[in-house]
C-alpha cells in the first residue's frame, strides 16, 4: 500500500523528480513511527488511517523541535550577546532567565493580531505560514539518527535547499501585501540576497557530495565513519585539500541565506525598521522568527553532515563499540552529536553578529556574484582532479 511521508504535502514536485530519478530510500513512508503504529494498531482501525496518523505525528513533532529551537536560540542569543558586551543577559525569569523564551512567547499570544489599512489580506496571512510551512519540510527532510528519520530521501540535500528556497516566496509575499514601502525594500533585499548566495552554497557543497559520492544526508555520514570518529571527517586536508576552502564558502553562504550580520540587510533596523516583518506582530511575526532561528540550525546541521562527520563522534564511536550500531545507547549518542554540531554552528553565527558590522547592498551582491561563486567552481574541480588522479593512490582513502 502507497505511504507518505509529512514533507510531500509541502513540494509535490520535488518529490516527483525524486522518485523518478534515485527514489526514496527503503520506498515510502518507512521510518519508525509508522512501524510503531502498524505494530499497535488494533484490527477494527482501517489500513489508510495508519499513514495519516502518522503524518499528524511527524509534522507535530517537528513543530514542536522547530518550536523548541527558537525558544532555546533565543535565550542563547541574549546570553551570548550579553557576555560579549560584558553583561548578564536574561537574569529574572528563572534560573538565569531560562523561562523568558516562555514568557516571550505568552506575550506574543496575548498580542493584537493587527493587519494595515490597504494591505492585501489573502497574501499578508498566508505569507508567514508559507514561509513556517516550507522550514517544516526541510526539518523533516534531515535525519535525527541512522535509523529514526521522518522523510530519508536518496536525493536528501536537493529536498532540503528546494524547501528553504521558497520561504523567499513568504517574504516576498509578505512585503509586498503589507502595503509599505520599507516591507517592500526588505522583501526585495531578501530575495536578491537569496538569489546570489544560493549559487555558492550549492557549489561549495559538491565537493563533500563527489568525494561521498551519495546525496544521502546517512550515507555522507557513514562515509566519514572510522578514524576513531573524527579522524575521518571530510573537512581534514589528508581527505581533500579544497574542503576547507568549501566549507569557508558554504558558511558565508548561510550567513547571507539566513539574514544574519553582516547580512542582516533585508531586516536592517537602522535603515528599514524592521525590514519585510515591520508591519508583523504577535503570533504571525514569530513565524518568522521561528523560521530564522530553525533555519539557523538546519543549515548549520547541514554543514555537519557534509564537513564534519555527521553523526560521527569519538562518543558515538565509544558507544558503537560498547552497544553496537543499533544499541539504544549509540543512537543517543548520534542524535546528541549531531544537535551539539549544529548548535556549535548556531553559536557561531550569533557570536558573529555582535562582532562584525554590516555590510552595504552592493558590497553583498560583488561578494557573492564575483568572488563566492567564482571561489566554489575552482573548488570543485580542484576537488574533482584530487578525486580523480591523487585520492586513488592514497593508502588511506583506498
Amino acid at each position: 500500500m502507497l505511504t507518505f511521508d509529512p514533507a510531500i504535502g509541502f513540494s509535490s514536485a520535488v518529490l516527483a523528480v525524486q522518485s523518478a530519478e534515485s527514489g526514496l530510500k527503503d520506498g515510502f513512508g518507512t521510518n519508525a513511527i509508522q512501524d510503531f503504529l502498524v505494530g499497535v494498531k488494533p484490527e477494527y482501525v482501517p489500513a489508510w488511517a495508519v499513514p495519516l496518523t502518522a503524518i499528524g505525528i511527524a509534522i507535530g513533532i517537528v513543530l514542536a523541535i522547530v518550536s523548541v529551537l527558537a525558544m532555546f536560540s533565543t535565550w542563547l542569543e541574549r546570553k551570548v550577546s550579553g557576555h560579549i558586551q560584558c553583561r548578564f543577559g536574561p537574569m529574572r525569569v528563572g534560573w538565569h532567565g531560562w523561562l523568558q523564551p516562555l514568557a516571550d512567547g505568552v506575550k506574543l499570544l496575548l498580542k493584537e493580531d493587527m493587519i494595515p489599512l490597504g494591505a492585501d489580506r489573502t497574501l499578508y496571512v498566508i505569507a508567514p505560514a508559507l514561509v513556517l510551512a516550507s522550514l517544516l519540510g526541510a526539518m523533516a527532510a534531515f535525519p535525527l539518527t541512522e535509523t529514526f528519520y521522518f522523510a530519508n530521501f536518496g536525493l536528501g540535500i536537493f529536498m532540503i535547499l528546494a524547501l528553504t528556497s521558497t520561504t523567499t516566496i513568504g517574504v516576498v509575499m509578505a512585503g509586498w501585501s503589507s502595503n509599505s514601502k520599507w516591507s517592500l525594500y526588505g522583501a526585495m533585499r531578501e530575495a536578491a540576497q537569496v538569489v546570489a548566495y544560493e549559487i555558492p552554497l550549492g557549489i561549495s557543497l559538491l565537493v563533500p557530495i563527489m568525494v561521498a559520492g551519495s546525496f544521502n544526508l546517512i550515507e555522507v555520514s557513514q562515509g566519514q565513519g572510522g578514524g576513531y570518529g573524527i579522524l575521518n571527517w571530510n573537512i581534514w586536508p589528508w581527505v581533500n585539500p579544497f574542503m576547507l576552502p568549501a566549507f569557508v564558502l558554504f558558511f558565508v553562504a548561510i550567513l547571507a541565506e539566513t539574514k544574519r550580520a553582516p547580512f542582516d540587510l533585508p531586516e536592517a533596523e537602522s535603515e528599514l525598521v524592521a525590514g519585510f516583518m515591520t508591519e508583523y506582530s504577535g503570533i504571525r511575526w514569530s513565524f518568522f522568527f521561528m523560521e530564522e532561528y530553525a533555519a539557523m540550525f538546519l543549515y548549520c546541521v547541514v554543514g555537519s553532515f557534509f564537513f564534519f562527520g555527521g553523526f560521527e563522534s569519538p562518543v558515538t564511536s565509544l558507544a558503537e563499540s560498547v552497544g553496537g550500531t543499533n544499541s539504544l545507547l549509540h543512537q543517543l549518542g548520534a542524535a546528541s552529536t549531531i544537535v551539539l554540531k549544529g548548535f556549535a554552528g548556531v553559536f557561531l553565527m550569533m557570536w558573529l553578529r555582535w562582532t562584525l558590522p554590516r555590510v552595504r547592498i552592493d558590497q553583498v551582491m560583488t561578494m557573492g556574484y564575483k568572488y563566492l561563486t567564482p571561489l566554489a567552481l575552482v573548488c570543485v574541480l580542484g576537488a574533482g582532479l584530487w578525486e580523480a588522479f591523487i585520492a586513488p593512490h592514497l593508502w588511506w582513502r583506498s
